[in-house]
């Protein structure tokens, strides 16, 4: 697995259109809690399905992309935040601690109808 920069607006239309999973990583590089969920997705990402596109999204670099995505997909803007998205729509939002892929992988099985 691999981090895809998330650095444009435009980016948003290749997520909506991608008809397996997307996910959207936004960081904080200045935060320890962000940093510690960061590397706790990170060691468990393999177990994520092979063909998931990882979003990486530096708020500090970034941060007026955070608001578009929030519009985007009814979210409210958090740091760190992990939205897993399926057809451009938001089908699970998380945030500091609560950040798992195994919460993620659950909700892939249940929506992977």
């Amino acid at each position: 697995m691999y981090w895809i920069p998330f650095t444009t607006d435009t980016q948003l239309a290749q997520i909506n259109a991608n008809v397996g999973y997307s996910i959207v990583f936004k960081h904080s590089t200045r935060c320890s809690i962000s940093t510690m969920a960061k590397k706790k997705f990170e060691l468990d990402w393999d177990d994520l399905p092979p063909q998931t596109q990882l979003y990486f999204l530096d708020l500090l670099s970034y941060r007026s992309l955070s608001g578009i995505i929030a519009n985007a997909f009814s979210v409210q803007h958090q740091s760190p935040q992990v939205l897993l998205i399926k057809k451009g729509e938001c089908v699970l939002e998380q945030s500091h601690g609560d950040i798992s892929v195994e919460e993620i992988n659950e909700v892939i099985e249940k929506t992977n109808v």
